[in-house]
Formats: C-alpha cells, structure tokens, sequence
C-alpha cells in the first residue's frame, strides 16, 4: 500500500491512523510524513503500525517531505538517499523485506516533487528522476526484486489524465518527465496498477480541490507502483472516500 498522507501529524488529527493497520497490508509506504522520528512515533501511539518495523527518512526542512515504510514483518536492511547522491534528500528510503518464507523484496518508497516547467524547480526534478533511472539499473544488474511505490507527480500516458489539453506544458505533464518512466519500461520494471488496468483512462489518484473534480473522476494518476518483472500483481484499488 501506498499514501501520501500530507502530514502524518495532520492525517492523524483528521480521523487517526487505523485505517493503515487495517489495510490489510503487508507492507506500507508513506510520502509526505512532514515529521521527525519523534514526531511521527507520537502521532502513531496507540495505533497497531506503532508497533510495526519502521524505516524512515526525514525531510531537510521542517515540515517537509519525508517518507517511510511501515510493515509487520522484520526489515532485514534499510537505505536512505544517499545511495542516489545529494539529489533526493528527505524523499528517497529503501527496506528489504521478506513476507513469512518468500524471498526478500527491496521496497522503496518515494516522493518525487511537482517541480515547475522553465524553472530551477524543474531542473531539479530530473536530476532526481535521472539518479532513480540508474538506481533502478543498478537494482536490477544485481537481481533485485523491487517495488518502487510512491507519488512520482507524473502522469505516464494520456491514460493518466483526464485533462490532457489543459495541462500541456505544465509540470507533471511533460515529455521530458514521461520519457523517465518510459525509460524504467525498458529496463524492465512493470507498471503494476497499468498492467491491471489495460488501455482505458485512470484510474486516477489525485484529483484538484476545485469544481467538482474528485465527484466527477477529472484526475490525475501520479502514484504508481513499478516492480520487478518477477513480481506479478493480482489486483490493485484506489483508495477513494465515499462520503
């Protein structure tokens, strides 16, 4: 399971946190913890994923960024974002786990920022996107399973968009970020939630604030899960509120 939580703290103030233990999930990864160690332990306390092995990475700046990777099951290794340079601080963690007997999958969860066409923003953006391209080469000459989860603010295709003439030129919606997740393609990685899907539009996992894009499904799918070949999805949702 993955989620951007905009803030632990916040989404714990919101309702709690039990609806992640009661996901059913082996394993979670969060974007946007915007939380220190400490900080996100509190807001977890009481919760069953208090519990939970933990691998985290905090944000530069206060407030900001961070992920983590919750899972019932022990976490054999973790690492951060050094292993993609000075790039990604704050949004970049790996875990090896291993679900009961199976065979040790490498999970990363990662935030990839909105960036801004034309600006420094931007540029920094890519440099991310390019560090992950060879950390995924790197993953895969070593025989790595992976499961790369998180929000990349990227929409592949035009599947990927229901306003696709009001968006071009606009971050998220570049070639130039497109052709980064076509490049993890072609070292193999699967779009799992794509894979199930096939060839229709969405299903989206963010939609604006504004009109009614989230009543009437006008979004974005800019989370995504891209695995190791070896790993085969039998199903995927989207968490969507009801009311």
């Amino acid at each position: 399971m993955s989620a951007n939580v905009n803030g632990i703290r916040a989404a714990q103030r919101r309702g709690g946190l039990t609806w992640l233990s009661q996901s059913g999930a082996d394993v979670i990864a969060l974007q946007e913890v915007r939380a220190n160690e400490a900080q996100a332990t509190k807001a977890m306390d009481g919760e069953p994923i208090a519990e939970w092995s933990r691998a985290s990475e905090e944000g530069l700046a206060a407030g900001r960024a961070g992920v983590s990777i919750l899972t019932p099951w022990p976490i054999l290794a973790e690492r951060d974002s050094e292993v993609l340079g000075d790039v990604a601080g704050g949004r970049w963690i790996e875990a090896d786990i291993a679900v009961g007997e199976a065979k040790p999958v490498t999970v990363i969860s990662a935030y990839v920022h909105t960036g801004e066409a034309g600006t420094g923003k931007q540029g920094e953006k890519y440099a991310f996107l390019q560090a992950i391209t060879e950390r995924l080469k790197e993953l895969r000459d070593q025989g790595v399973d992976v499961v790369l989860t998180g929000d990349l603010n990227i929409c592949h295709t035009d599947l990927d968009l229901n306003n696709t003439k009001g968006n071009v030129g606009k971050a998220g919606y570049l070639p130039q970020e497109q052709a980064y997740l076509s490049q993890w393609a072609d070292l193999g990685y699967v779009d799992a939630v794509r894979a199930i899907a096939g060839e229709r539009p969405g299903p989206y996992s963010w939609w604006s604030w504004r009109g009614q894009a989230f009543d009437n499904d006008t979004g974005w799918r800019i989370d995504y899960q891209w695995a190791s070949p070896a790993l085969r999805a039998k199903d995927a949702t989207i968490g969507r509120a009801t009311s």
